[in-house]
């Protein structure tokens, strides 16, 4: 009977929960399961960057035309650059992740070189406070700190497996992701007083840390370091001051005038109910919420689409999170494990922080939204980190079909 029962229970299957079917199968490799992970990053990011080039349209449209210029010509820009994001993610899935591994030492080094010229010389051209531009032409800039997080992710990723074996000595862990080069890219950042982009770079450098290997101790102990040292510089300057004072409610100036933005976000939240007023009909996109097209186009979504829309939108950002996170707890290497976390962590969490910004849990830092915001710059590099991710989602996806044909002797379905 005991063996009996002994039987039944080894063959017994296992139950999961439907968060645990979900996620389930990770790490087994199997030609389905990595299929469906390579086609929710490639659905989400054409589908996340179309819907923010036409919620540009949207909510530029109007300032654009009360300016006197085309309510097209924002639109058409970021349309451009989202067309070449596009076409650079699926060309990059062609090749090999051992390929596009040659780029981190390139991309790192130009990405010091570019964030030094914005900084240091006169090429870097200063946009409401933050000097973290260079001029092409006169209508078309560029903005390297965005490449800059790209190039840290991958860099990091490269220099972890490379130094895989040494990683229980600390100081390997922390040369050359942390000094120089992450130092460098940070330090250069805050030279131009964009604290948002640096709190992202912060972000992905704690990621590749602990996927490294960093106990958690040391690392919370650079992060009250790291803070006490933010909250230095947001209280050395008198606009970020204001606009923590702000988001405070103990000063928001003459005439509400520094809470004047986030109020009429919340705002326009509020208008959209379930529902939304419907696509272009946003009331408030009319001068009243101020860079409607940039860090607050959350806001003027959630008035146009509602709660509905904000939903759908969400629900597409975990799609695409949870897909990167299957393939890197699929991936048998240490470069995709900890380029995926670093990539996942820019781009979700960079979406908290704007979301944050937007609903007023955080301070007005002036961080987008990926994919949506509008800026060609951003656009542009989030989707280059689409086709990091593509090509190893395609790499690990033709490994398990190959893997199956061998196992099987016939194609999976």
């Amino acid at each position: 009977m005991a063996t009996a029962r002994g039987k039944k229970t080894k063959n017994r299957k296992p139950k999961f929960s439907p968060v645990g079917r979900l996620i389930g199968n990770i790490e087994s490799g199997s030609a389905r399961t990595a299929s469906l992970d390579y086609m929710l990053v490639f659905v989400t990011s054409i589908a996340l960057a179309i819907f923010g080039v036409l919620m540009v349209q949207s909510s530029a449209s109007v300032e654009a035309i009360a300016r006197g210029n085309d309510g097209f010509t924002v639109a058409l820009s970021q349309a451009m650059f989202a067309g070449l994001g596009i076409v650079a993610m699926i060309a990059m899935q062609f090749f090999k992740p051992a390929t596009l591994k040659r780029l981190a030492w390139p991309a790192a080094l130009v990405a010091v070189l570019l964030l030094f010229l914005v900084a240091f010389t006169p090429l870097g051209h200063e946009v409401l406070g933050n000097r973290n531009w260079i001029r092409i032409t006169s209508t078309i800039g560029l903005q390297p700190s965005e490449f800059a997080k790209l190039a840290l992710a991958v860099f990091a990723a490269f220099m972890l497996e490379k130094k895989q074996n040494m990683l229980h000595d600390y100081k390997h862990l922390f040369v050359p992701i942390v000094l120089p080069i992450g130092g460098a890219i940070l330090l250069l950042v805050l030279a131009g007083k964009d604290v948002g982009t640096a709190l992202v770079l912060i972000l992905i450098i704690a990621t590749a840390l602990f996927l490294g290997g960093l106990k958690m101790k040391w690392l919370a102990l650079a992060g009250i370091t790291g803070f006490a040292m933010l909250a230095v510089l947001v209280f050395a300057s008198s606009n970020r001051r204001a606009r923590v004072l702000a988001w405070l409610k103990i000063d928001c100036g003459v005439d509400d005038r520094i809470c004047y933005q986030s109020s009429m976000g919340l705002h326009a939240f509020a208008s959209g109910g379930w529902f939304g007023v419907g696509a272009g009909q946003s009331r408030l996109k009319w001068s009243y919420v101020p860079e409607a097209q940039n860090d607050f186009i959350f806001s003027i979504l959630g008035e146009e689409f509602g709660f509905v829309g904000v939903l759908f939108v969400l629900c597409m950002f975990a799609l695409l999170a949870l897909a990167m996170f299957r393939i890197a707890m699929r991936a048998n290497d240490l470069y995709t494990k900890v380029l995926m976390g670093c990539i996942s962590t820019w781009i979700i969490g960079q979406t908290f922080i704007n979301l944050g910004t937007v609903s007023g849990l955080l301070p007005v830092i002036g961080v987008p939204l990926p994919f949506i915001s509008s800026g060609g710059s951003a656009m542009l590099a989030v989707m280059l980190a689409m086709g990091f991710v593509l090509c190893s989602a395609r790499a690990q996806k033709l490994a398990a079909i190959a893997n199956f044909a061998t196992d099987t002797g016939k194609s999976p379905k």
